[in-house]
């Protein structure tokens, strides 16, 4: 049924709906979001619709899905046998979660992270994917008008996901391209300082490492500086690593685990840590995040409120044996990343190609594009302007830096794994195509211009 007939009454004589319903906070408006509307209106398909819209704008990873494929059609006797084992599956629901799979999941995140970090499984609280566990750690370290500081730019989801139901406010850190967008020890003090402006009590720093949208990791110099602020600032630290399995360049990454433990654990309650099994195992559908903490209050607290957001018994049982199965994750994780290398190579040559230059990256599922060059004007308006022709005429769905809330204006997250080689091909040619017509429009119009102040 559509939304709009899902009642005879008219929206004036039926009463009216909360505060929070009706708020603007979840963000919808953001172009993030219209992007993804366009695609769904006139999606992209070699054969049924070759001029559709090409989603770019989805960080989903199926470069190894057939991986998955294949260790299901080959295990699915063990996987999906539920024996003697149905009733058990079938009427769990403790919050707690599955100790099997808290065990497997736990070693799994140490996997990818190359042993040099470790991880209890009684610090885990399950949740359903990293959005809930994102709100649920807001809901427990902050209080309605409270804020959290969090480096640009970042993922557009995080307006809803941090601020939505939850109504603590965001204070961006700004960082921009002098320094590859890093956070410096300056603009996290005049974020605080923002927050004071604004009588906002700072309750913590939220980072993405690797970061999306940049595709980059942050350096371990850089985060211990960040450990030091938090730690003077008496404030909590949350670090989404939800892509730490999806870094090209493994040893480059580090953890905030692994500073911890090198610490010692020294200031370890006032650090979260947020994880998925959505990107680096490209599983988004089934709905499986967690939080490690390091503050026992917080997994105590977590625990009891992930009974909202539970995952289900039938789903932790099927990946408990993926997880565990060492020969898969193994190889796996080294062939993910190879693809992952090579899929972004792909890519950055071919904007290169089209002469569009990218941020240096080693991360992730995207690449941040650089389109300053070719705005007419370099304003947030110039912004969407050829967004909106990207979008609605090139047909490819982009996410322009002012829905990530970047300081500076140009540039893009653009998206390589949610799609095959060939329609990336499609993709990248037509990028090439609007680059040139582009530079050709605006050479037409500047020698308009010299034109009319010569002979004016």
């Amino acid at each position: 049924m559509a939304i709009g007939a899902m009642s005879s009454s008219s929206p004036s004589s039926s009463p009216p709906l909360s505060k929070l319903a009706t708020s603007k906070a979840h963000g919808e408006d953001s172009p993030y979001f219209a992007g993804w509307k366009a695609y769904e209106e006139n999606p992209y398909h070699p054969l049924n619709n070759p001029s559709g819209v090409i989603q770019m704008g989805l960080a989903e990873n199926q470069v190894s899905f057939d991986l998955l494929e294949e260790y299901l059609e080959k295990e699915q006797e063990q996987v999906f046998k539920c024996g003697s084992n149905f009733r058990e599956t079938a009427l769990f629901q403790d919050y707690h979660g599955l100790k099997d799979f808290k065990k497997a999941l736990a070693s799994f995140m140490g996997e990818i992270r190359g042993g040099r970090a470790k991880f209890d499984e009684n610090r885990l609280v399950l949740t359903a994917g990293a959005t809930a566990a994102n709100e649920l750690l807001t809901f427990i370290l902050a209080d309605p008008g409270d804020c959290l500081l969090v480096p640009t730019p970042y993922y557009p989801g995080f307006d809803r996901d941090l601020r939505w139901r939850t109504r603590v406010n965001i204070i961006p850190i700004h960082c921009d391209s002098s320094n590859d967008f890093q956070v410096t020890r300056k603009a996290l003090e005049d974020a605080y300082k923002e927050a004071e402006k604004k009588r906002s009590k700072v309750k913590g720093v939220l980072l993405t490492n690797p970061s999306n949208p940049l595709g980059k990791v942050i350096p371990k110099k850089i985060l211990e500086d960040i450990l030091d602020f938090v730690t003077k600032k008496n404030m909590h630290l949350i670090s989404d690593e939800i892509y730490s399995g999806s870094v090209f360049t493994p040893n480059e990454f580090v953890s905030v685990a692994e500073i911890i433990e090198e610490n010692g654990y020294k200031n370890s309650e006032r650090v979260h840590i947020v994880y998925s099994l959505s990107k680096d195992l490209g599983l988004p559908g089934f709905r499986v995040g967690a939080i490690y903490s390091y503050n026992p209050n917080v997994v105590i607290t977590a625990t009891r409120m992930s009974s909202f957001s539970l995952v289900s018994s039938q789903t932790q049982r099927m990946l408990a044996s993926m997880l565990s199965n060492k020969e898969f994750t193994e190889k796996y994780i080294r062939t993910n990343r190879e693809r992952l290398r090579k899929r972004h190579e792909k890519i950055v040559e071919g904007l290169k190609e089209a002469e569009i230059e990218c941020l240096e990256g080693n991360a992730g599922l995207f690449v941040w594009m650089n389109l300053r060059p070719l705005l007419e004007e370099r304003t947030r308006e110039g912004e969407l302007k050829i967004w909106e022709t990207i979008v609605n005429e090139v047909r490819l769905n982009i996410s322009p830096g002012s829905s990530c809330h970047c300081s500076e204006v140009g540039w893009f997250r653009v998206c390589f794994a949610n799609m095959s080689e060939k329609t990336l091909e499609v993709a990248l040619k037509r990028m090439k195509d609007f680059v040139e017509k582009k530079k050709m429009k605006n050479k037409k119009q500047q020698q308009k211009q010299l034109f009319g102040y010569y002979f004016g």
